[in-house]
């Protein structure tokens, strides 16, 4: 199974994987039901979760019903238990929006809430995030996951992002990140798409974030804070709910 959802991740496009995953999901869910792991978007637990990765595979992170990964789990929980965002009225700008969060947010009736990308088939707006459509300070609250790293000029999408956010409002901003590396690290002449999965993570990637990723989100006018939630949890359930330990929530506010 693991080569095949490797096969599968590499070669077919990202909007054809999120139209087969609707009918995917129910399937994966039922054959892989238990009481090992739990994903706390839903609450429903399975024997296993399953692999995910483009250039490295890593086991057990997929969750088979709402196709979570480590980051979306990690959000939903700090979202749930350390923010307001389930209770209170806010404006919601939301970029390639993740199945796994895309109906639960929209049925919350206290928000208004917008998504956009470029390319997503269940996208309401497809607009370019370094030429957003929207008004300055328009937003209260801004997610923007695993997206920059996807974009050539990253700079002036961090200030689309600082413009469209109103003062006092926030964004969650997260990046495939190393921790271990001082600086971004860039390479425009790599362009093969098997040697981009080696090197950025994943074919469509144009660079590797390190440390420095905060620095930039401050030099844009950002107030940042940089969240290690799993530091919060237990170890139990850490394990139990299959989270990255030590993953950096990105947290960006707007004086």
């Amino acid at each position: 199974m693991k080569k095949l959802f490797k096969i599968i991740l590499n070669t077919i496009p990202r909007p054809i994987l999120i139209r087969l995953s609707y009918i995917a999901r129910p399937l994966l869910a039922f054959f892989l039901k238990g009481n090992k792991f739990t994903d706390p978007i839903d609450g429903k637990s399975f024997r296993s979760f399953l692999p995910y990765g483009y250039g490295n595979q890593r086991n057990n992170v997929l969750s088979p019903s709402t196709l979570s990964l480590e980051r979306h789990r990690l959000l939903w929980l700090y979202l749930k238990n350390e923010t307001d965002f389930f209770s209170a009225e806010k404006k919601v700008l939301h970029f390639a929006p993740e199945q796994c969060f895309l109906k639960r947010f929209r049925n919350l009736k206290h928000i208004d809430y917008t998504t956009t990308d470029l390319e997503s088939p269940i996208a309401d707006v497809k607009a370019d995030i370094c030429n957003l459509p929207f008004e300055n300070n328009s937003y209260d609250v801004i997610l923007c996951n695993h997206v920059l790293e996807h974009i050539p000029d990253d700079t002036k999408a961090m200030q689309e992002l600082f413009r469209v956010l109103k003062p006092g409002g926030y964004g969650v901003f997260q990046i495939p990140q190393d921790l271990s590396r001082a600086e971004t690290f860039e390479d425009n002449t790599i362009t093969d798409k098997k040697e981009r999965a080696k090197v950025f993570g994943q074919y469509d990637h144009v660079r590797v974030y390190g440390l420095d990723y905060f620095d930039k989100l401050r030099s844009v006018g950002f107030n940042v804070e940089e969240v290690d939630y799993t530091s919060k949890l237990s170890e139990e359930d850490v394990k139990k709910y299959c989270l990255a330990k030590g993953e950096i929530i990105p947290v960006m506010y707007k004086s």
